[in-house]
C-alpha cells in the first residue's frame, strides 16, 4: 500500500514538474517572442520639428465633404490677408466642429419647446432645430445650390463665386426647410468670429494669432503692476494654458 502511494506521489510530482516547465516555457517564450517582435515592429518615429496639434480632430462631422464646405465658407467670412491668417489657419472649422459636439450644438442652454415664432433681431435663438442640425442642413444646402447654380462643388468655386453664393443665404434668396437661410448664415458668422477670437483652449485662434491681429492681451490675470502707469502699455497675449 505504501509503495503504491509513493508511486502515485512520484508520478504526481513528475506531472506537476513537467507541466510547470511547459507552462513556464510557453509563457516565457511568448513574452520574449512578443517583446522581440514588438521591438522589431515598433521602431521609434523619425524626429520631426513639426509639433502635432492633437486638438485638430473631428468630433461631430462624420462626412468630410460637410467639414470641407464649412472650412471654405468660414475662410470667405474670415479670409487670410495682409493682416494675418484666415479662418482655416486659425483652426476655426475645428472650433465649430467641437462646439457642435458639445452643449452648444445640442442647445443645452436654450428653451427648445414650442410654439416657435419668427423672432426679432433682438431676441435669442428662435428655431426648433438644434444648432448641430442647423449647420448640417445649411452646409448641405450650400453644396446643393453650388452644384445647381455653378455645376461644381462649393470648395472648387472661385472666391467671387463663393461670395456670391453666400450672399444669397444672407439675403434669404435660398430656401432651407424649417429655418430661414439668413438665420443659418448669421449663426455661421457668429461661430466663425468666436473661433477666431476665443481662447486657443477651445480649438481656434491658433497660436493666439487672432488676438495678435487685434493686439488683444488675452487672459491677463492682473494689471496691478501697470494700473498706475501713465503711458500706454502694450502687452503680448497670454492664453489660459500659460497659467498652468
Amino acid at each position: 500500500m505504501t509503495n503504491e502511494k509513493d508511486t502515485v506521489n512520484h508520478s504526481r510530482r513528475r506531472f506537476i514538474k513537467k507541466s510547470g516547465l511547459v507552462v513556464g516555457g510557453t509563457l516565457l517564450g511568448t513574452f520574449i517572442g512578443t517583446s522581440v517582435q514588438g521591438n522589431n515592429q515598433q521602431s521609434p518615429p523619425p524626429p520631426t520639428s513639426e509639433k502635432k496639434n492633437y486638438n485638430r480632430a473631428l468630433k461631430f462631422f462624420t462626412r468630410r465633404e460637410d467639414f470641407d464646405t464649412l472650412s471654405a465658407a468660414t475662410e470667405r467670412i474670415f479670409p487670410e490677408d495682409e493682416n494675418g491668417p484666415g479662418a482655416i489657419q486659425l483652426g476655426v472649422p475645428y472650433f465649430i466642429d467641437h462646439e457642435l459636439a458639445s452643449g452648444y450644438g445640442h442647445n443645452d442652454r436654450e428653451y427648445m419647446k414650442g410654439p416657435f415664432f419668427l423672432g426679432s433681431e433682438f431676441q435669442g435663438y428662435q428655431s426648433p432645430l438644434k444648432r448641430r442640425d442647423l449647420f448640417l442642413k445649411g452646409l448641405r444646402k450650400i453644396e446643393e445650390v453650388s452644384k445647381n447654380d455653378y455645376n461644381a462643388s462649393f470648395v472648387d468655386l472661385e472666391d467671387e463665386q463663393q461670395d456670391e453664393l453666400l450672399t444669397k443665404f444672407e439675403e434669404d434668396k435660398v430656401e432651407i426647410k424649417g429655418v430661414k437661410a439668413s438665420f443659418f448664415f448669421n449663426t455661421l458668422i457668429s461661430a466663425t468670429f468666436s473661433g477666431a477670437y476665443a481662447d486657443p483652449l477651445y480649438g481656434g485662434n491658433a497660436d493666439m494669432e487672432g488676438w495678435n491681429m487685434k493686439e488683444f492681451p488675452g487672459a491677463q490675470m492682473s494689471y496691478l503692476n501697470e494700473i498706475e502707469e501713465e503711458n500706454f502699455i502694450k502687452k503680448g497675449p497670454i492664453a489660459l494654458n500659460d497659467h498652468m
